[in-house]
């Protein structure tokens, strides 16, 4: 919605931070370690179902250190200052000079830290399909059943991709048209996420069953996807 995408003035004890792709409020908070709640009450317009990539959003807390020519990375399991020099084609003593402080014998998972002199590796083109982040005990093989997919049709998608070794929040393409998204002209958009049930979704949003149901003709109750969109009623 056009709301979304006002640049709006961070207040005093926040700071303006740029959508990317893979990005939630969940992740955010993590990463600035804050609450998905603190996030949502600086931003009471933006729906963080509907996340865009290049929005300007508000994050409690002080801003972080600059990057200038590179750009901030988030450490995952197995990282290693080496690995991450090969990875993104900068010397590991480089890295030092940019995180003043940083010891490269105990990287913390969830520690941010600075790539100097480098891009974000670009997401594979997905014409033909959707982006997603990968989450924790994914593989291509449990991707290849809930997508309906073959596991060799998500390599084609990604060229470059490691199967086995996926990396918690790395943005993959699943080739897969989207399914149809149903009008919502009284509700919201809600991108459904593991564990989710329409009952559990019924209390959060105080609507009931039978009303999410009628908002989305053809839904499988028993058959929701991850990463399937449906509409919430607000009515």
């Amino acid at each position: 919605m056009e709301e979304n995408r006002v640049q709006q003035q961070c207040h005093p004890g926040s700071f303006s931070y740029i959508i990317r792709p893979g990005d939630t409020f969940f992740i955010l908070a993590q990463r600035f370690n804050t609450t998905v709640e603190a996030i949502r009450r600086l931003n009471p317009n933006v729906d963080p179902n509907n996340l865009q990539i290049g929005q300007r959003i508000c994050i409690p807390g002080s801003a972080p250190s600059q990057c200038p020519n590179g750009f901030f990375y988030t450490i995952r399991a197995g990282d290693t200052l080496f690995l991450l020099s090969q990875r993104f084609g900068v010397s590991v003593q480089a890295i030092i000079n940019a995180n003043p402080g940083i010891d490269p014998n105990n990287l913390q998972i969830g520690q941010r830290i600075c790539i100097p002199g480098a891009l974000p590796p670009p997401m594979p083109p997905c014409p033909n399909g959707f982006y997603y982040t990968i989450v924790p005990g994914d593989t291509l093989f449990i991707l290849a059943q809930r997508f309906n997919v073959t596991v060799q049709a998500i390599i084609n998608a990604n060229p470059g991709i490691d199967p086995n070794n996926l990396r918690v929040g790395q943005v993959i393409c699943i080739p897969r048209p989207v399914t149809p998204v149903p009008p919502c002209p009284n509700g919201f958009y809600y991108s459904v996420r593991q564990g989710d049930t329409l009952f559990i979704l019924a209390q959060r949003f105080n609507v009931s069953v039978q009303a999410i149901i009628n908002a989305n003709p053809g839904i499988d109750p028993n058959n929701l996807r991850i990463g399937q969109l449906i509409c919430i009623p607000t009515f």
